[in-house]
């Protein structure tokens, strides 16, 4: 069994301002992503520009932290909201919310996209390979912050966590940090090395995350405050990935369907 390194969350300090890894995990996806989309458009098949992506980013960032912090007060933290409304500034603690991001930065593409006559799905298909970078840097901020504590195994593995409580673990925030990080950026990056269909890659980012997150909760502690939202098994990080699936595997469907008709006109 591994003993949790203890690990100080403040990843430098100069003066008064402390930086912090959760921060910088943000900073590293938001770089990597920014890399990627450059060269992205060196491609014949893509007609975006350097400035085009410095600007998308730009519209992402403000809705991956104005809707994750949202999205985590209200789906999973309202109480303490309402108690303390400033603690919706704390990002510095943790406390961001995937769906809530997303749903953010949807806002963001959407706006990005009608300031440059662009439909919703040009851009999402454009950027959906660069989010895994961002998602697999999070999901290290989170194993950093000791966050996301995965649930007791049933028999101890060479890879179980000691999170301090001497109870075997499993390393849940690892588990997502390759399933939503690594093997998901692998398959949009494969899928989207050559043209695909409007909507497709889009599709299959919605479909892949959204069973990847599904499948990798079964090994994650509840919130403590939720527990268990539905049946005593699915918790709310599930209940909120059916939604992404499903739509998933709808778009991708309407999408081969449109270009088999372009097809054969």
């Amino acid at each position: 069994m591994i003993i949790y390194p203890e690990i100080d969350p403040i990843a430098l300090s100069l003066g008064p301002v402390k930086v912090h890894w959760y921060g910088l995990m943000y900073l590293i996806g938001f770089v990597g992503a920014w890399f990627y989309g450059i060269q992205r458009t060196k491609r014949e098949d893509i007609d975006w520009t350097r400035k085009q992506v410095e600007d998308v980013i730009f519209y992402g960032a403000l809705g991956v932290i104005l809707g994750g912090r949202l999205g985590y007060t209200l789906f999973y933290n309202f109480p303490l909201f309402l108690d303390n409304p400033v603690s919706i500034f704390y990002i510095w603690q943790g406390g961001m919310s995937f769906h809530g991001g997303m749903l953010g930065v949807f806002t963001g593409l959407y706006l990005f996209g009608r300031n440059n006559g662009m439909s919703f799905f040009q851009v999402s298909d454009f950027i959906a390979p660069w989010v895994p970078i961002g998602l697999g840097a999070g999901r290290i901020g989170n194993f950093i912050n000791q966050e996301l504590w995965g649930r007791p195994m049933e028999t101890i593995m060479p890879w179980a966590f000691d999170y301090g409580d001497h109870i075997a673990r499993h390393p849940s925030s690892l588990y997502q940090a390759f399933t939503e990080g690594l093997l998901l950026f692998i398959i949009l990056w494969w899928y989207s090395s050559k043209p695909r269909p409007l909507m497709a890659i889009s599709a299959v980012f919605m479909f892949c995350y959204g069973s990847f997150r599904f499948i990798t909760e079964f090994y994650r502690t509840p919130d403590a405050h939720l527990g268990f939202i539905a049946f005593d098994w699915l918790s709310m990080g599930q209940i909120l990935s059916l939604p992404m699936i499903i739509f998933g595997i709808v778009i991708y469907f309407i999408a081969m369907n449109k270009a088999k008709k372009i097809v054969f006109k």
